[in-house]
């Protein structure tokens, strides 16, 4: 989790520094280049006066020097003529003839660029840009793409950050509840044994209650230490998935409705164990929440839960949990598993939200809801 909530952070701050550095080493460049062009264009200058100032001079020598100037400066130039054709050029990115048919496509990429300059006599001069001003043209664009990126990582770590601290908060608190659940835990325990004391009639009412008062203290030790487990590491212990799907399915038959709208529990088990590496705690906690849910789609009108536990051939186990309830409406089958989304009134969205956790992060496995003509089925794929 630390490393999760850190990594972002920390690849943005050497983003950040690349780009600086980046930026840093190019604008030196830039100037540098600026720096050479003005020693050039002061020389031209300095050239061009004194052949102008000279008695005798054509300036023949001071225009080879200004066209060797030009091809020291880089611009990409080609002269045609009134009919289009190629007369002369300069700095192409490429080398081929005059007649060649690449110089007469280069021309309207050069126009593309500039507006061609009608020189009477000459013809038409087609030119393009230097490299620093190509390159000038293009850092923008990758300084606002870059800053761009770096700020969707910037926002990315902090809302990866917020959601990091309220899980660390969840998980305080959940493991606070735990604690605090285990005074009086322990003091019930104690009141039942006394209560097993006071009256060892076996076939007694208080006999029976005591029972059940065991098994529910039991299933309270056993949530409670669910709690405990809330943003520590899985356990990967070989785990009996037959047992845990008895279990689940023997707590919830004895505790759901059996008058007016009766609803049943049924298994259907492998005869031999199927073991699986997981955490028994956290996988019995996802069964009970999708057989939990499947028992509140049947409130108020009856039904039935069956869970079918099948290896795999390639090892493993699948465990589908089916009701034949209303079913889950096409538009929703997407918004079931997210945290905080429920059609329950008093619901809070958390239980399958937390089953898909559990199968996903914590056992490597899919919890997904199959196609159904009725009901809803759920299907968890466990490797071995």
């Amino acid at each position: 989790m630390g490393v999760r909530r850190v990594a972002p952070v920390v690849f943005l701050a050497i983003g950040v520094v690349a780009l600086l550095v980046w930026w840093l080493v190019y604008t030196q460049r830039v100037v540098a280049d600026l720096r050479r062009e003005a020693a050039r264009s002061s020389q031209m200058y300095a050239r061009v006066y004194q052949a102008l100032s000279q008695e005798g001079d054509d300036g023949t020598a001071a225009l080879l020097d200004l066209s060797r100037y030009i091809r020291q400066a880089g611009v990409p130039v080609i002269v045609t003529d009134a009919s289009g054709t190629p007369t002369a050029h300069a700095n192409l990115p490429f080398d081929a003839p005059m007649e060649s048919p690449r110089v007469r496509d280069y021309v309207k990429v050069l126009d593309r660029a500039n507006k061609p300059i009608t020189q009477p006599g000459v013809g038409n001069v087609h030119y393009g840009d230097t490299p620093l001003v190509s390159g000038l043209r293009v850092v923008p664009i990758i300084t606002v793409v870059t800053l761009g990126l770096f700020l969707l990582a910037g926002v990315y770590a902090l809302i990866t950050r917020g959601r990091a601290e309220r899980e660390r908060v969840f998980a305080g608190m959940a493991r606070e509840a735990a604690h605090q659940l285990g005074t009086p835990l322990t003091a019930l325990a104690g009141w039942v044994e006394l209560l097993a004391e006071r009256d060892g009639d076996a076939g007694s009412t208080t006999h029976i209650a005591v029972g059940h008062m065991r098994s529910d203290l039991d299933r309270l030790e056993r949530v409670a230490h669910r709690f405990e487990r809330i943003g520590r590491p899985a356990q990967r212990d070989a785990i009996d998935v037959r047992e845990i799907v008895f279990r689940v399915a023997t707590y919830f038959r004895a505790r759901v409705p059996t008058l007016t709208h009766s609803v049943s529990i049924t298994a259907t088990l492998p005869d031999e164990p199927l073991r699986v590496e997981g955490d028994e705690v956290l996988l019995e906690w996802a069964l009970e929440s999708l057989v939990r849910n499947g028992i509140d789609a049947l409130a108020g009108r009856g039904g039935s839960v069956d869970l079918r536990v099948d290896p795999l051939p390639e090892g493993g186990a699948r465990v589908i949990v089916a009701d034949d309830g209303p079913g889950v409406p096409r538009e929703l089958r997407n918004e079931i598993f997210k945290a905080g989304f429920t059609t329950k009134p008093r619901g809070w969205g958390i239980g399958l939200a937390l089953a898909r956790r559990i199968i996903t992060d914590n056992h490597g496995g899919r919890l997904t809801l199959l196609p159904s003509d009725r009901g809803a089925a759920f299907e968890i794929m466990l490797e071995r």
